[in-house]
């Protein structure tokens, strides 16, 4: 009864993540989805590709089950997951990411929680695993990138929240007397 519940669980915030990865892409131009938005390069299109990518790997390969989607050995990863090359649509980019929640879904619903994995790119003694522990580590990295995701896009236009009919107006008065406030405390801070 409680491996249902803990798969359900996991399985409904995983759903709930990838829906809110996707909404930061709303309304945006190519450019402003593409551009690298940090030192690093990171970007809006790129991190939906990079979650798609760990996705398909981890519940395809790691269980014996893999991704319909071509893609590359784990061993050849150049970074091109991170990004949207010239030739890449977004549309193909969310396609994939979509074509990969149904094969993820089914690999999750098809096998119990301690269904045996193994991640070869894992140190020892961790690589053989299970998809409880897959679960976890992949919503981790969902959230983790969806977080990535919320403040690339507040930067660009000041959007935030996650999802669409939570969102609110911007009050550019308040977000600045806000922002002033903290400002002055952390000033107070640095001279105390």
């Amino acid at each position: 009864m409680i491996d249902e519940f803990a798969k359900g669980h996991l399985h409904g915030r995983l759903r709930r993540d990838r829906k809110a990865l996707l909404w930061k892409l709303d309304g945006l131009s190519e450019y402003d989805a593409r551009r690298p938005l940090t030192a690093t390069g990171t970007n809006l299109l790129g991190l939906v590709k990079h979650v798609a990518t760990v996705e398909a790997r981890y519940f395809g390969e790691v269980f014996g089950r893999p991704s319909p989607e071509p893609l590359p050995r784990w061993q050849d990863s150049d970074g091109g997951d991170l990004w949207a090359a010239e030739g890449e649509t977004r549309d193909q980019i969310i396609g994939f990411y979509r074509r990969t929640w149904e094969h993820s879904d089914a690999t999750i619903n098809e096998l119990p929680l301690d269904a045996p994995g193994h991640v070869p790119w894992w140190p020892e003694p961790h690589a053989d695993t299970n998809l409880f522990a897959v679960m976890v580590h992949v919503l981790g990295e969902s959230i983790r990138h969806a977080g990535h995701a919320d403040i690339l896009r507040e930067g660009l236009d000041g959007r935030t929240g996650l999802r669409p009919e939570h969102e609110q107006s911007i009050d550019e008065e308040a977000r600045a007397a806000y922002c002033a406030k903290i400002e002055q405390a952390a000033r107070s801070a640095a001279t105390a």
